[in-house]
């Protein structure tokens, strides 16, 4: 059967003979598109099918590139020039058959008269179509409608009813009481593909340990070392390699103690940076021509496309104010917001979620409790003990109550490596000590701080305690509970979630007794002009329309590190510190700030005959962007006898290659200086 082609289209132009009229085209593209995938397409009457014509398979590119469609071209054109709607045809060959892939993949509510969908939606751009790709990233309101695969059998089992709100099958996502029952996608281990396992390649790096150093180290030379001059387990496992991921006999890390010999379930998967790398969009970009190695993480961390991805979501799907309105977004939206709550609260682990409250950031976690808890309880002659390594806004704020109040700030000092001094901080607490206020991890110097011990020694003088969190959560598991602290701030763009949310974590008696902050809606119970009765924490405390969205991503963040494992972040970012400082500290003319045996991965150096902006604009010529200044803590670097330090802070997707492409620009900075 032959198909009968006019020799002109609607507005009179010539039509090549053999090729099928613009109606019959737009009724077998119609048939194509509306077909859903791994369907034959429905052809209308009249329309002959591909058997009709003798099994031939359908022309390519079916009109050329640019070619007129018709009614669209209506007077002469330009030469060189395109014609209104010639780019709407494929300019590259294309099977007429071919076009079912570019179908929606969700079902259309409806269907026009034409038989056309009526909101095509096209493929989530997270979805790779290669062999072995997966939905990595897409929200599971998508992934659930997909099609049935051999790699994916069934879709995700559908969303339970919100605990929240008075709408069942509110959110898109899954609500944290199913959680738990949803399978989850491994995002740190990647798939082989048909490559030599993880003891095949051990076996093959054993035979030969020169293969095993990495560039800039020679093969024998030591590898990263404990801070403390200790040999570390990596220095130990020469025999495999200098390094401690060619390490055979190192136990994989485990969940709450648990010997993974003995209970499988304590395993974690095993730790790929570049699987890691591979879900932060930023770490592609160039800087100066160079590949964007980015070492400011205590400034801010960088943002995997999970949390992209949700954030993104919440504005398209579930975008309202919360907690007020009988309509479906008001539930979707109610029930994302505090199922990020309750991953907080598992997060922290906090005994409620009335214990989380969300707030802008660590700045304005301090700063709450300070003109609450703090103009509440503090008094004339009253102190305060925060400690030498404090950031500025966990200093500022009790400067603030003390000067309204009368009060006292004490300090406790540290010592020469750049941790606290216990024995003196016991000499300042007695019976006038209201709050000890202090951080986890200084952002300076990287230190580790013994609050476990700070704070019950606060609680054994009376007092409360504050412990800054903005430094820590990112590296290592927090516990409240365990800590014993009153109140516990962070940020959520400290680990890897967006700016302009953070958390503070108070105890439910202490939150309880403490008035409001600020005035408004959503943390009412009743208003008369005569009084107001306010609503239990946590909304007591957040006063109008919260950053839902960014503590939606904040959820989504804390999902992301939870599947990776705290422990096996903390880890690897000891040996990538340990490696680097091996590298940095014997250079001719460096002088690292904060040597502490217990450190996060902080690197803070000055370079002698430079000063620290020279620093960084030579890193940054070379793509690495690092912190130079005072980093809002200037009373601890004045400590050590400096205004400024260059700052590389490292993250669990940095990489050795990074840091000896930092040491390289270093080490010529110093050899161009007579030391």
């Amino acid at each position: 059967m032959t198909i009968q082609t006019p020799t002109s289209d609607l507005s009179g132009a010539s039509v090549p003979a053999g090729l099928p009229d613009v109606v019959t085209l737009t009724q077998l593209a119609g048939a194509f598109f509306s077909a859903l995938p791994g369907q034959a397409p429905k052809l209308p009457s009249g329309v002959p099918t591909p058997t009709a014509l003798g099994g031939v398979p359908a022309p390519s590119n079916v009109l050329p590139g640019g070619a007129p469609l018709g009614p669209l071209v209506r007077e002469p054109q330009l030469a060189g020039t395109i014609v209104p709607g010639g780019n709407v045809v494929p300019t590259t060959p294309q099977n007429v058959l071919s076009l079912g892939a570019s179908s929606p993949s969700l079902v259309p509510h409806s269907t026009a008269p034409n038989g056309l969908p009526d909101n095509a939606a096209i493929v989530p751009p997270a979805v790779d179509g290669r062999i072995g790709g997966q939905a990595l990233g897409v929200p599971k309101a998508y992934a659930a409608s997909l099609p049935a695969t051999p790699q994916s059998p069934s879709p995700l089992p559908g969303t339970p009813s919100t605990p929240y709100y008075f709408l069942g099958e509110s959110s898109g996502y899954p609500s944290t009481l199913s959680e738990h029952a949803v399978p989850r996608e491994d995002r740190v281990t990647p798939n082989a593909f048909g490559l030599p396992g993880a003891d095949d390649l051990r076996a093959l790096l054993s035979s030969n340990p020169r293969s095993a150093a990495p560039s800039g180290v020679a093969p024998g030379s030591a590898g990263p070392s404990s801070l403390g001059g200790q040999p570390s387990r990596a220095d130990a496992a020469h025999a495999a390699g200098p390094f401690y991921f060619l390490e055979q006999a190192r136990p994989a890390l485990t969940h709450a103690g648990r010997d993974p010999q003995v209970d499988p379930q304590a395993r974690h998967p095993a730790f790929d940076v570049n699987a890691i790398r591979r879900d932060f969009p930023i770490l592609q970009e160039r800087v100066n021509g160079r590949p964007l190695a980015w070492f400011d993480n205590a400034a801010t961390t960088q943002k995997p496309q999970q949390v992209i991805d949700r954030i993104s979501y919440f504005y398209e799907h579930e975008n309202s104010n919360i907690h007020r309105a009988a309509h479906e977004l008001a539930a979707r939206a109610t029930d994302a917001y505090e199922s990020a709550r309750e991953k907080v609260r598992v997060f922290l682990g906090a005994s409620s979620v009335e214990e989380v409250i969300f707030v802008r950031g660590a700045t304005e976690a301090i700063n709450l409790v300070a003109k609450t808890w703090g103009v509440q309880n503090v008094q004339e002659g009253d102190e305060i003990i925060v400690s030498h390594l404090e950031h500025h806004a966990n200093i500022v704020p009790w400067q603030q109550l003390a000067s309204q109040k009368g009060a006292h700030i004490r300090v406790i000092p540290v010592d020469d490596s750049g941790q606290v001094l216990l024995d003196e901080y016991k000499k300042l607490l007695n019976d006038r000590t209201k709050i000890v206020a202090v951080t986890q991890v200084s952002n300076a110097l990287g230190t580790v701080v013994p609050v476990k011990e700070i704070v019950e020694l606060a609680h054994r003088a009376g007092a409360i305690a504050l412990v800054d969190g903005a430094q820590s959560v990112s590296h290592m598991r927090v516990n409240v509970q365990d800590i014993g602290a009153d109140f516990f701030v962070f940020s959520g763009h400290k680990i890897f979630g967006p700016t302009g949310i953070g958390v503070v974590y108070g105890k439910r008696e202490l939150l309880d007794a403490m008035p409001p902050w600020q005035g408004g809606g959503n943390m009412i119970a009743d208003v008369t002009f005569e009084r107001t009765v306010f609503q239990p924490p946590p909304n007591k405390f957040e006063a109008g329309t919260g950053n839902i969205a960014d503590a939606v991503g904040l959820g989504a963040a804390i999902d992301y590190v939870q599947r990776i494992g705290l422990e096996n972040i903390a880890r690897y970012e000891h040996d990538i510190l340990a490696y680097a400082t091996h590298l940095l500290q014997p250079i001719p003319g460096v002088r690292l700030i904060g040597t502490a045996k217990d450190k996060a991965s902080v690197l803070s150096f000055v370079l002698k005959g430079y000063t620290t902006e020279e620093v960084g604009k030579e890193l940054n010529r070379e793509g690495i962007a690092v912190r130079s200044g005072h980093h809002c803590a200037q009373p601890i670097l004045r400590r050590f006898g400096v205004e400024a330090t260059v700052r590389p802070s490292l993250a669990f997707y940095n990489t050795c290659e990074e840091v000896d492409r930092f040491i390289a620009v270093v080490r010529r900075l110093s050899s161009q200086r007579t030391h």
